[in-house]
């Protein structure tokens, strides 16, 4: 049986990979994380309580241990690549990276992205950080041998959320409410930059065909579905899943970037250095070696099991922001009030 270890273990994106393992495939599954959230062992899934960044208690945990595959998903910047390297060299078979797809280059000379595309995102450190993790790991497979796999994943939603292109700093509920309620929401540009979505058992079915794979070493991927919609097609589908008419409001990247910026609404990184360029995949290397990816549950399916979710569950999902949308009504009301003066 193989086995695996996961740094984290239980976001969005990994635990999915996490329940096609141990529910579908023939693998064993450590978890290493701190323990914060509800877990259940089993005789293929086991915990192991620690901080990652306290090296010698991690070092001290895992004797013993070696995994065919270390499966990083909360790398953000060099320190914890490092970390990693010293941590897992030669006890790992392979070290998967979860890097994003927002490391390349904004706007992109071609619409249509490959994994040879230049990574470059002068508008977001977070991107930056994560071309400087992989830049790293890349150094120590060329100069050592170190068994790196660069995965790329974009915009990857589950049941517990919502995708969007402007929401605040407490998730997506506000705007699901104001969609309830019948009020204006604010969509990025004009709407018609297109978009692509994962919804993450559909990612976990990439992710997992490169684990154990010779030929995924030394490569980088990117892991998303074949599903393109424009902004407009994005939230006019959350509506008509809610029985409600949108009522949309456009307003330029700029502005937003500018408007948001003392309320402590990053704009910049995550509009102008992403979700309003329009993003479109060639996934055909990640279907060489994982023929079944693809787009297995459609947004128009995935965000009617995200609403039905959220919907039903209130308090974990429905964390009001009362912040934000008073700042979407303002953002509204100041440029009506500018096109009345004109």
């Amino acid at each position: 049986m193989k086995k695996a270890l996961f740094v984290g273990g239980s976001g969005t994106i990994s635990a999915a990979v996490v329940r096609r393992l141990v529910n579908e495939m023939n693998w064993e599954v450590w978890l290493l994380n701190r323990g914060n959230r509800p877990f259940v062992p089993s005789e293929r899934l086991h915990q192991i309580t620690a901080d990652i960044n306290d090296e010698a208690d991690v070092l001290k945990k895992l004797e013993g241990l070696s995994f065919d595959a270390v499966c990083e998903f909360i790398g953000f910047t060099t320190e914890h690549v490092e970390r990693d390297y010293r941590l897992f060299k030669g006890r790992t078979r392979q070290y998967i990276y979860t890097s994003s797809a927002s490391a390349y280059h904004k706007p992109s000379a071609d619409y249509c992205i490959t994994e040879g595309t230049t990574l470059s995102n002068p508008y977001w450190q977070y991107s930056r950080d994560k071309i400087a993790c992989e830049e790293f790991l890349m150094q120590k497979y060329r100069e050592e041998g170190f068994p790196v796999t660069i995965v790329r994943p974009s915009h990857t939603y589950d049941e517990r959320r919502i995708p969007l292109g402007v929401h605040g700093k407490k998730g997506s509920w506000q705007v699901v409410r104001r969609m309830l309620e019948g009020k204006p929401v604010i969509i990025q540009g004009d709407g018609t930059s297109l978009w692509t979505l994962t919804f993450n058992a559909d990612f976990a079915i990439g992710y997992t065909g490169l684990m154990g794979n010779r030929h995924a070493i030394g490569e980088a991927f990117h892991i998303t579905g074949d599903e393109t919609l424009s902004w407009n097609q994005i939230y006019a589908t959350i509506a008509d899943a809610l029985g409600v008419t949108l009522h949309p409001y456009y307003v330029s990247s700029d502005f937003l970037a500018a408007a948001g910026d003392k309320y402590g609404y990053d704009f910049t990184g995550s509009l102008t250095g992403d979700k309003s360029v329009s993003v479109v995949f060639d996934n055909s290397k990640i279907k060489r070696l994982a023929p079944d990816m693809g787009t297995h549950i459609p947004f128009h399916r995935g965000v009617m099991t995200a609403l039905d979710y959220i919907l039903s569950h209130p308090e974990e999902c429905q964390e009001e922001d009362p912040e934000f949308d008073a700042w979407c009504d303002r953002v509204i009301e100041t440029l009506e009030n500018a096109k009345k003066g004109i």
